[in-house]
Parts: structure tokens; C-alpha cells; sequence
């Protein structure tokens, strides 16, 4: 069923969040100057330990399911009366008052949240497909939907689908630590068959080339994904287009720093490497600049 993955993007959206300056914010002059545009991109991020959320990423997973019907409830009622009872809620509201087309995103991602509620992980590539489908891209539309163009014809949203497949694989491997101490993965369970892996043996020096070989898979198409998404600017209005372009180059950097890690990423995640992300962010707010005063 789709869904039955762990995260598809209990916090920051893969990519987002390391799009970051230091202190955790995405350098403002990236951010389009209409305020209510930039308030999902003001989250503060925090060590992928402690995750952030905003108002409707709060991580099901880690809330009983009571707990989440109640933020639920909340999140619709700051919908029906245009404000809320703490401050992520009435900016919530006024974000929705000001672009009416995110009520709709919203209400989707709703509906599909509670999903991660009950993590199995996933029996095949389809199986994680039809959780990108049904979950991980209506989530990462909560920021996306704010950078679209108001005539969409589906270019724009089948152009997310493709960076948030890469974007939320390349997480997944990534993750590989963090998971396997909880037993179990991201990654399909028919994958790590085809590499004569389980999430029980992931740890065992003996698979040590295995788990290369199966790192060097994942991000191999992951990073086909995000190569191909390279069109996702070009089709957001002009003001955001550097940021999205960041965001795209920032996956790639973590991808070639998570295929450098290989079996080590069983020790920790990889990251992009300091230098190289701020070249990116001061390309980005260059371009930024340019745009604004040609």
C-alpha cells in the first residue's frame, strides 16, 4: 500500500534543508520578497537528528495516532476560520488566504500523512514508487506549490516528481545509519535481495562489498533523477528559478559526497562539502541579484 515508508519528508524537504546558510536558513535574498511565499522556506533547520516541521510536517510516526488526529484538527480548523491558536498555524492560514491554490495542497497532504503512521518499509520498487506517488510528492508540494507558475499545464509539478524520486532516494541511502539502528531501511527489500543484503546483515563486515555495490546503485539513479530534473527551473517564475537551481545543485553535491562514503555511510550520512555548497548559494544569489536588476 502506498505509504508504508518511513518518511517521506518529515522535515525540511530533502534538498531544502540543506539549501541552507549557516544557522539553518535559506539565505533570504533566494527567497521571493512576497512574505507569505517565503514563511514554509523560514523554518529553521536543525541537525537531521532533530528534525524540524512545520505546521503539517510534524513526523506522524514519532506522535501517537491520537496526538496526530488532534494536529489534524487544528491544521483544518486554522483552514475553515483563516487563523489558529499558535503562531505556525495563523502563518499557515494567512499563506493559504494569500495563495488559495495551497488550500488544496494542504487537504492533500493531509489526507495522505497519516500514512506515516504505519512504516513496513517497502517489498519492491513499486512499492516505493507509489509511495513517492502518494505521499513524498504531495508533501514536498507544500513548498512547491508556492514557487509554481500560476499555468501550470503539469510540466512544473511532473518535473518535482522526478527531483523529489531522486531527492527522497538519495535520502533513504543517506539515511542507511539512522535506519538500520531502528532495523530497517529505506530501500527496497527486493533491492537488497538483489545484493544479498537484509537489514539485519547491512551491519556485518562481511557485506562490506555488497553494501558498496548496493550504494553505488541507489545513487546511481538517484542522481539520474536529479540530472533530469534540471528543467525544474526554467519552468518556475523568474524570482525563484536561482533557488530551485540551488537546490538541485546541493542534492548533486550530497549525492557525490554519499557515493565517496560507500559502505561508510553505515557510520553516518554524507554531506555536501562546505566549500562547494556555498559557492552554489553565492552562485544562486548572484543570479538572484542579476535577475532583479539586469
Amino acid at each position: 500500500m502506498p505509504g508504508r515508508g518511513r518518511r517521506p519528508i518529515p522535515r525540511t524537504p530533502p534538498g531544502l534543508q540543506r539549501t541552507t546558510a549557516p544557522g539553518g536558513r535559506i539565505p533570504p535574498d533566494l527567497v521571493h520578497r512576497d512574505p507569505s511565499a517565503a514563511a514554509p522556506a523560514r523554518a529553521p533547520a536543525r541537525p537531521r537528528g532533530d528534525r524540524v516541521h512545520a505546521p503539517l510536517r510534524q513526523p506522524p510516526r514519532h506522535r501517537p495516532a491520537a496526538a496526530w488526529q488532534t494536529w489534524e484538527h487544528r491544521v483544518r480548523e486554522a483552514l475553515r476560520t483563516g487563523t489558529g491558536d499558535d503562531a505556525l498555524l495563523r502563518a499557515l492560514a494567512h499563506t493559504v488566504a494569500t495563495h488559495p491554490r495551497m488550500r488544496d495542497t494542504v487537504e492533500t497532504y493531509l489526507t495522505t500523512a497519516p500514512a506515516e503512521l504505519d512504516f513496513t518499509g517497502f517489498d519492491d520498487e513499486a512499492d516505493y514508487q507509489a509511495y513517492v506517488d502518494a505521499y513524498v510528492l504531495p508533501a514536498f508540494m507544500l513548498i512547491a506549490t508556492l514557487v509554481a507558475p500560476e499555468d501550470d499545464d503539469g510540466a512544473f509539478r511532473a518535473a518535482c516528481r522526478t527531483f523529489i524520486d531522486g531527492s527522497q532516494r538519495l535520502d533513504f541511502v543517506n539515511d542507511l545509519a539512522e535506519d538500520v539502528r531502528e532495523g530497517r531501511t529505506g530501500v527496497p527489500a527486493q533491492t537488497l535481495n538483489r545484493f544479498s543484503l537484509t537489514p539485519e546483515n547491512l551491519t556485518s563486515p562481511h557485506h562490506t562489498d555488497n553494501i558498496r555495490q548496493l550504494v553505488i546503485h541507489e545513487l546511481t539513479r538517484a542522481r539520474a533523477d536529479l540530472e533530469h530534473a534540471a528543467q525544474l527551473p526554467t519552468l518556475a517564475p523568474k524570482p525563484f528559478r536561482p533557488l530551485l537551481s540551488a537546490l538541485i545543485e546541493i542534492e548533486l553535491l550530497t549525492a557525490d559526497a554519499a557515493l565517496q562514503r560507500g559502505a561508510a555511510l553505515l557510520q553516518g550520512e554524507a554531506s555536501p562539502p562546505p566549500a562547494g555548497a556555498l559557492r552554489v548559494l553565492l552562485n544562486a544569489l548572484r543570479a538572484k541579484r542579476t535577475s532583479r536588476h539586469p
